[in-house]
């Protein structure tokens, strides 16, 4: 394929998988450093994309927007190529209904939607959701059924790699990247009063979209949040989207509500949430966006993973130590489900103590 002139990047839908993106986008301006980059996205994403060097610009699109409304739109805009990142038949429908000339995205049920349908990745980890039957089966074999972990090539930042791989981009993982001016950062210290803070600022974020499975239970989150205030003396911040305010309230109330504990969940917009994880200095988080995008802008996080993988979909670049991923070896564990059918022991078996433990490790480290 000769040089594009403008390029059509189809983003994915939801927060961290978009962070996960990154790698791939930054390798594919790399590729083509004098091509026009636009980033089309739900418009729920648009605030990642602004000021990211590797795009000229954003197209969002309403949640509502017709696949046949979003392929007119992308035909207005003359693109001479398109790299659809998600999987689903309606992204690579869009680029095809506009007629976009060389269409680049992964085959599965789709290839004749695509001028260049690219073959699935050899060592690329399938995440299966268990039955729960399967569940009881592994919980009463014990550790003799375990699986081992897949390797970091498994990682989803190398399946959007391999992607623009094909059209002759660099492979080799670089770090997921968020740019976050000074200013935005010094607006979110002013706005929450933070700018005399003599005081470490640490964040809490106790909420995950996908379902209870992947959320350590409020208590513990509590626990630990009161023993790391009591050895650090920090100011925490509680965060979260609108949907999470009555966890995050539930929080505030068991860590204490006084100056110390400050609960803006459901307060910031997408760039301003950017903005706060680049101003403090440790996230404890569930597996969730907000620990993707904590990632991407420097900071560290500690994680408990209960359902999910994080050797699949953990934050920043496969094993860098900077951040704690902290799981408990339980034969059912990832079982990839929204809710768990047993008892939650994925997550009961990560003790408040073993948290406080990672946050205080991470949290003395290099800033």
């Amino acid at each position: 394929m000769s040089d594009p002139g403008r390029i059509l990047i189809r983003g994915v839908n939801w927060l961290g998988d978009a962070v996960m993106t990154t790698p791939a986008v930054i390798r594919l301006r790399e590729r083509f450093p004098n091509a026009h980059l636009v980033m089309l996205c739900p418009a729920k994403l648009e605030g990642l994309w602004r000021h990211h060097p590797a795009i000229d610009e954003v197209l969002p699109v309403e949640r509502d927007s017709s696949v046949f409304a979003t392929a007119k739109r992308i035909r207005a805009g003359r693109f001479d190529a398109a790299v659809i990142l998600p999987n689903s038949p309606r992204s690579a429908l869009e680029s095809w209904l506009a007629r976009v000339p060389v269409r680049v995205g992964y085959a599965r049920s789709r290839a004749w939607l695509l001028t260049h349908p690219v073959p699935a990745r050899a060592g690329a980890v399938r995440m299966r959701k268990r039955t729960p039957r399967e569940i009881q089966r592994l919980i009463q074999s014990g550790a003799r059924t375990r699986e081992p972990e897949p390797p970091p090539a498994a990682h989803q930042i190398h399946e959007y790699l391999w992607l623009v791989g094909s059209l002759g981009a660099d492979t080799r993982p670089v770090a997921p990247q968020i740019q976050v001016l000074d200013a935005e950062v010094e607006a979110v210290r002013k706005r929450f009063g933070l700018e005399d803070a003599k005081r470490p600022v640490f964040a809490l974020n106790p909420g995950a979209e996908y379902g209870p499975a992947k959320r350590w239970p409020l208590s513990s989150f509590a626990e630990a949040a009161r023993e790391i205030q009591r050895t650090t003396g920090c100011v925490w911040l509680i965060l979260g989207g609108s949907a999470d305010r009555p966890a995050a309230s539930e929080l505030e109330t068991a860590v204490g509500r006084d100056s110390l504990v400050r609960n803006i969940a459901g307060e910031t917009s997408l760039r301003e949430l950017c903005a706060v994880l680049k101003l403090v200095r440790v996230l404890l988080t569930n597996d969730t966006g907000p620990m993707h995008v904590a990632a991407a802008v420097g900071t560290p996080v500690v994680v408990p993973f209960g359902s999910t993988s994080p050797e699949l979909t953990g934050p920043g670049l496969p094993g860098d130590s900077r951040h704690a991923l902290l799981k408990s070896t339980v034969p059912c564990a990832p079982c990839f489900l929204r809710e768990c059918p047993i008892d939650f022991r994925c997550m009961n078996g990560i003790r408040p103590q073993t948290v406080v433990d990672a946050v205080l490790r991470v949290a003395s480290g290099p800033a």
